[in-house]
């Protein structure tokens, strides 16, 4: 995915890192603004989290606006409710697979299908884009915790470095 944004971006890096955030974040552009689902950013809060002046934010959204594909991504985004970090305090489970290769296929459903084999229902998954995140994770979110047991079998699926329980 990002190897088809990032040429749009070529000879103007921190406009690059504009556009690493907003699709990190999910903030998707609509009539030539920033906004995080329906609610309005402004480029100075955008700026100071990259660490730019607030005018690489106004000439990243120029960019996107010219160019049809970047404009018809960016419409698109929209921010997604994480809920690893509340899952303790819900009485959930939480647990983080680390894969050795997040593109192998398989992780996640040979995750899934232990923890499904347990009766435990699964909540919510986050997976984490390979092209987007440096060291990406998948997130199983479920509706009480994942006994201890399990993890040996999860640890051997082929493809997982590691499991960590939240």
């Amino acid at each position: 995915m990002w190897a088809k944004l990032k040429p749009y971006f070529k000879g103007f890096p921190a406009q690059e890192r504009i556009a690493q955030l907003m699709v990190t974040h999910g903030f998707r552009v609509k009539d030539g603004r920033v906004s995080a689902g329906d609610v309005g950013l402004t480029d100075s809060a955008i700026a100071r989290a990259v660490g730019v002046d607030r005018r690489v934010v106004t000439a990243t959204l120029e960019t996107i606006d010219k160019t049809p594909l970047l404009r018809d991504f960016f419409a698109r985004l929209w921010p997604v409710c994480h809920l690893g970090n509340v899952a303790p305090m819900m009485g959930w489970g939480a647990i983080e697979i680390l894969p050795t290769n997040a593109s192998k296929p398989g992780i996640l459903a040979g995750t899934s299908a232990i923890i499904a084999e347990a009766g435990i229902p699964v909540r919510q998954v986050i997976v984490d884009d390979p092209e987007v995140f440096e060291d990406p994770r998948a997130m199983l979110i479920t509706e009480k915790p994942v006994p201890e047991r399990l993890l040996p079998r999860i640890r051997n699926l082929d493809g997982v470095r590691g499991v960590v329980l939240r």
